[in-house]
């Protein structure tokens, strides 16, 4: 009797395909689960743009505008306009203390203690932090966690003064909205760096494919 094509070819058909513990393991992981503990670039985290622009901020305008202001100038009812900030600015800085924050004009010794933390430290970290947060340096995290304590405590006594105190607002709500975000902020930061690395790629467990999951069991039996 002579064999068909199909019955010859049949053996050959069995011969090649593999054992099942020869089988090759199939790549199980997503391109989401190869960034895992990668730094992300800055266009996947859009929430630190906000963190930026706040630095920038501070950077540019209250520490070394605002704040040296109040350290050059020791008494807004009698001065001579320093050549560093231009007189607009200064004028601009009068205007809200005469309006809206009677302490800014008194200048008590605090307060411009709280001043020179501000220029001494906190202007450097904005310079630095705006680095580490555009490229994603971690090391970051714990001076952010410094700078929001500090913060934190600086304005809740600000804002007691501002409230309570001596030199008391007449525009409370105004001065607390225009201060909002110096406790919003710092707050929002130490959620932002409670993880131990806030810049990385989150770990994504997902269950293993069959495929997977058959070899651990082959693996498992040979043993």
């Amino acid at each position: 009797m002579l064999a068909t094509p199909s019955a010859v070819q049949a053996p050959t058909r069995l011969a090649e395909s593999p054992a099942m513990g020869d089988e090759k393991p199939q790549p199980n992981s997503t391109p989401s689960e190869a960034l895992e503990g990668q730094i992300l670039p800055l266009r996947k985290r859009p929430f630190d743009l906000a963190f930026i622009a706040f630095f920038l901020l501070n950077l540019g305008f209250i520490t070394y505008i605002v704040d040296v202001e109040q350290l050059i100038i020791d008494d807004p009812a009698k001065f001579t306009y320093p050549r560093w900030p231009p007189a607009r600015l200064v004028d601009l800085v009068h205007w809200w203390g005469h309006n809206f924050d009677p302490v800014l004009i008194a200048r008590p010794t605090w307060w411009k203690a709280t001043i020179w933390i501000d220029a001494l430290l906190f202007g450097p970290f904005y310079a630095v932090a705006l680095y580490a947060f555009v490229k994603g340096r971690e090391w970051i995290r714990l001076p952010s966690v410094i700078w929001a304590s500090v913060m934190l405590t600086n304005v809740v006594i600000i804002l007691s003064e501002e409230t309570w105190g001596p030199h008391a607002t007449p525009k409370l709500g105004i001065v607390l909205f225009a201060n909002a975000s110096w406790l919003l902020v710092p707050l929002a930061l130490i959620a932002r760096m409670w993880r131990e690395r806030p810049f990385s790629a989150l770990s994504r467990h997902r269950p293993e494919s069959p495929i997977a999951l058959r070899q651990h069991a082959v693996t498992d039996l040979r043993q």
